[in-house]
């Protein structure tokens, strides 16, 4: 696989969560817009857990399926405790992904952190894996994510941050860029709130200079559009929004000044 990171090659700035969008079994009817969503990225994060489900599974199978092994970074995450259930967890994620390297396995927030840190550790040592991480998605938690970042040991930190929730760029985000630690941003929408807070609310006017064409893409050209953010992975199983999410991805992105703006308006709905 190319090298995602790399100047010349970075991730695309819109990402896949497959967090409940993906768990669909072995039901082929709720598979197939699954397969259409997949087939619209091309270098993107495509982030799951061995606690969604069947997810990994349905991502693993639609993937190989489609032979876009190459054209993604496979993200995944440990979520246990102990060293030997942890190892046990993390080799059926390699099965159920179907990958024989991992881009990304992530401590999923931070359970047994010391004892995941050394195995993940020991496993990008022998390049099974790419990349370690590790995850929350609390402000409530916040703390022990800075303790452990502030180790410098992880390639990335994934957290929440929106227009709703944004007290991760206090401290972690700078934190992040410091430590240069790629950020992948969860809960982009906060579980749909921003969704409901902008219901039947027009965009502004000036929201066209900036490419913006609906309020996901307000909302996530907002998020990764901060310094230290590399991508968001909102999840969705509709090949419709897939499309609208990617298209935040694309320049022009708002500067500091117009981010503000941006909030402020978010904040007045």
């Amino acid at each position: 696989m190319k090298d995602s990171l790399s100047k010349d090659n970075p991730l695309p700035r819109i990402g896949l969560g497959t967090w409940q969008t993906f768990d669909a079994g072995s039901d082929a009817a709720a598979r197939a817009p699954l397969r259409e969503v997949l087939k619209l990225l091309d270098g993107n994060v495509v982030d799951s857990s061995p606690m969604y489900g069947s997810s990994e599974a349905v991502a693993g199978d639609l993937v190989t399926e489609l032979g876009l092994r190459r054209k993604l970074f496979i993200a995944t995450k440990v979520w246990t405790n102990g060293r030997a259930e942890g190892a046990r967890q993390i080799e059926a994620s390699f099965k159920r992904l179907r990958v024989e390297v991992m881009d990304l396995m992530q401590i999923h927030n931070l359970v047994d952190a010391g004892t995941h840190t050394k195995t993940l550790l020991e496993l990008k040592n022998q390049k099974r894996i790419r990349n370690i991480g590790i995850t929350h998605y609390t402000s409530s938690a916040y703390p022990d994510v800075e303790r452990w970042l502030g180790t410098g040991q992880y390639d990335f930190l994934q957290i929440n941050y929106s227009l709703g929730e944004r007290e991760s760029e206090n401290r972690l985000l700078p934190l992040a860029k410091d430590k240069g630690a790629r950020v992948i941003i969860n809960r982009p929408f906060a579980e749909g709130a921003l969704f409901r807070r902008a219901k039947g609310k027009p965009l502004p006017p000036w929201a066209a200079e900036l490419g913006i064409a609906s309020w996901a893409q307000f909302f996530l050209k907002w998020i990764v559009s901060h310094p230290a953010v590399t991508c968001a992975i909102p999840g969705t199983g509709r090949p419709d929004h897939m499309k609208d999410n990617l298209a935040a991805g694309q320049p022009p992105f708002p500067n500091s000044e117009q981010r503000k703006r941006m909030a402020t308006h978010f904040e007045s709905l």
